[in-house]
């Protein structure tokens, strides 16, 4: 076909004119390529998977209770939910601010993406994107550029999910994805922040408000711009009235609603802030959880923690810390339900804004004489009765494994003489405990102490001062390893998560407690009888006040630079340590901390635990431990372990053990420095002394 072009017949610039006929050909020749262009944008570009940004969600941690939300945890302040918790009223004021013709389009703004063009044309800001499936586009699918690529993208992608989805689910999304200023994205994240309300809870005139915040979070805040919030509130309710959707009287009956203060971005504050953190650490650390999967994911995570356990831990703390000279003493308790390992409350710091690190599992002063139960144990598994015989005398010195010497005082330097071994437990008797660690095997020690539940990066020293607790656990540590006692032998591992689920139900992970049967119940029995003993007559004599059978042991280190209680009755095992450390974590003496001249486990500590345990056990009922099992029968001079023998004491009464009479009635923990091991005293050089940590004074 022959194109008539320059037209033939026509001369000058005539001939470049030209026919009607050729403009109608170009024209529909333009027509049909901008079809084709179309349709072929249409056919490519699909509809993309959401972006990370519209799906991210905060995980919520709640208490035991599954119910009551203990705090947040993540990037994006999201909290999705069904459309069918929102009531229509807030649905419509949506539509009223931003999309009155929402279920009558096609998806997109003819006069919305003409506006777009004019103003890219003129160089001005641009506009488009009006309708809210538009705007649901932009911000779940695709970017926030503004660019003639993501216009077009917006477009298309608008027009084919109005095809794919329903309006309803449309609007859902919206709902769910929609900044509205002070960090909060999605309907009930800015109920919450706005109102202290669920998104289900929202009144007529608090939904028009948080619809009119949405055209411009900054524009219409109400900390900043309240008489321009008001104003387009008016035109949310007006534009309600007009479409039919409120009635004329509750419109003129509207009074602008009270507006929560804005809160500022900090992290969780005051003690709960440690419990969240913990969570957060078990999540990756112990569950397979990643930070992304915390941040962004949604989780809704169940811990551990009883809320009015936690409430007791803090009261405890709170009334029973010492306040006189006490700068910079800080206190850790950690409490764990010896059946399935769950922390049931910690108390990590006075305010984990102002110190992140956690006094209950971060913080490890030495152990001190709460080491020696283990010992206590390993005797028992060799069959050592508690009503043993043994010399407590004060100082004494022992031979070493490598040939060298170890010197060894009691606390306060008191001479106890024959004692059995259930008096040295009460007493806690440095040199009676001392010669059992090295009677049964200190290694047999560390043993026991890693079969109760002391985690293996904790360092423990394979000598002579183990049992008196050189060894720097946490409190968590010490509580999770009585626990294994209370279980009568039975190991949990310390937890602070009972459930993950998603965003929507799924359970991801759920605690199935499977205790494993780490000692003997006899050998249990002795123990826990022995560590009765020693809250009903020795030092943790304090623990009385708790009015129902209960086990523990004291400890106060070297130089009164820590000082301990650590506890259980049959249904809880709980933990609780003084220490102050200094500005490089050094810790210093508390001498003169709360008016006395040392702090020790039997004062702050053992009151401190005795008055949560109180709280904690509120209502419960009284159990009591299994009977003694007496391991070993009658009274038995035990071998000494150093050179001079060991003189028997006299015979106690067969049956129950039965110590001698404590010193006193009221039984005191004053430290005392311990020594340094001495030069050998053998004459051959091969017998060099060893270097041992120095033990600490007894508590």
């Amino acid at each position: 076909m022959r194109i008539d072009y320059p037209r033939s017949g026509r001369t000058g610039l005539r001939r470049f004119w030209p026919s009607w006929r050729q403009w109608l050909t170009v024209a529909l020749t333009l027509v049909g390529l901008g079809v084709a262009a179309v349709a072929v944008l249409y056919a490519t570009i699909d509809v993309p998977e959401p972006n990370d940004e519209a799906l991210a969600q905060t995980t919520v941690v709640y208490w035991s209770d599954g119910e009551t939300e203990l705090g947040r945890m993540g990037t994006a302040n999201r909290t999705s939910v069904p459309l069918a918790e929102v009531p229509q009223h807030v649905k419509d004021a949506v539509l009223a601010a931003e999309d009155r013709s929402f279920f009558e389009h096609g998806g997109v703004s003819v006069t919305g993406i003409g506006r777009a063009v004019w103003n890219n044309l003129r160089g001005g800001s641009t506009q488009g994107g009006s309708t809210i499936t538009q705007q649901l586009v932009k911000n779940y699918y695709l970017t926030q550029d503004r660019t003639w690529r993501r216009k077009i993208e917006e477009f298309f992608v608008s027009v084919k999910m109005e095809q794919q989805l329903s309006k309803e689910q449309i609007l859902e999304d919206y709902l769910n994805t929609i900044y509205f200023g002070r960090g909060a994205y999605g309907i009930q994240a800015a109920s919450r922040a706005y109102f202290g309300v669920d998104a289900a809870d929202l009144t007529v005139e608090q939904g028009a408000v948080l619809a009119a915040i949405l055209r411009s979070p900054g524009g219409y805040s109400p900390e900043n711009n309240a008489d321009r919030l008001e104003q387009r509130w008016g035109y949310v309710l007006g534009g309600m009235e007009e479409e039919g959707w409120l009635d004329p009287a509750a419109r003129a009956a509207a009074q602008f609603p009270t507006v929560l203060e804005r809160q500022p971005p900090t992290q969780v504050g005051g003690t709960d802030g440690y419990l969240l953190e913990t969570v957060r650490r078990e999540l990756v650390e112990q569950r397979g959880f990643t930070e992304d999967d915390i941040n962004r994911r949604g989780l809704r995570v169940v811990s551990t923690f009883d809320r009015a356990t936690q409430e007791a831990a803090v009261a405890a703390v709170e009334e029973e810390r010492p306040t006189r000279n006490a700068e910079g003493v800080r206190v850790g308790l950690a409490s764990v339900d010896p059946a399935t390992g769950a922390i049931v409350a910690m108390y990590g710091g006075d305010d984990y804004a102002e110190q992140q690190y956690n006094d209950a599992t971060q913080s490890a002063p030495q152990a001190g004489s709460t080491f020696k139960p283990f010992g206590l144990v390993a005797a028992l598994e060799d069959g050592v009765s508690l009503r043993s015989v043994w010399d407590g005398s004060s100082p004494r010195t022992f031979d070493t494994p490598d040939g060298g010497t170890y010197r060894v005082p009691n606390f306060g330097g008191r001479s106890y003489g024959s004692i059995t071994l259930l008096r040295a437990t009460e007493d806690s008797v440095n040199t009676v405990y001392v010669d059992v660690g090295i009677t049964v095997g200190t290694s047999k020690v560390v043993e026991v102490a890693r079969r109760a539940g002391i985690p293996d990066d904790v360092e423990i020293g394979d000598n002579p001062t183990v049992v008196l607790g050189t060894a720097s656990p946490t409190a968590l540590d010490m509580a999770g390893a009585y626990a294994t006692f209370a279980a009568e032998g039975r190991r949990t591992t310390p937890t602070s998560v009972a459930r993950v689920q998603t965003a929507s139900g799924g359970v991801l992970y759920e605690l199935q407690a499977r205790p494993q049967l780490v000692f003997a119940p006899d050998v249990m029995a002795d123990t826990s009888y022995a560590l009765q003993r020693v809250v009903t007559e020795g030092s943790g004599f304090a623990a009385q006040r708790l009015g129902r059978p209960a086990a523990g042991k004291t400890g106060t280190t070297n130089s009164n630079r820590s000082a301990w209680f650590v506890g259980y009755t049959p249904q809880l095992a709980t933990a609780v340590v003084l220490f102050r450390p200094d500005e490089q974590g050094i810790l210093q003496p508390m001498n003169g901390v709360g008016g006395l001249s040392s702090v020790t486990g039997g004062s702050f500590p053992a009151r401190i635990w005795t008055a949560f345990m109180g709280g904690a056990l509120e209502g419960e009922p009284v159990l009591e431990f299994p009977e003694p099992a007496d391991i070993g029968g009658g009274p038995t001079a035990i071998p000494s372990a150093t050179a001079t023998p060991t003189p028997s004491a006299t015979p106690t009464p067969s049956g129950s053990p039965s110590p001698s009479p404590s010193a006193s009635a009221t039984p005191s923990e004053a430290p005392s420095e311990s020594p340094s091991p001495p030069p050998s005293e053998s004459p051959t050089a091969s017998a060099s002394p060893t270097t041992l940590a120095s033990p600490p004074a007894e508590g």
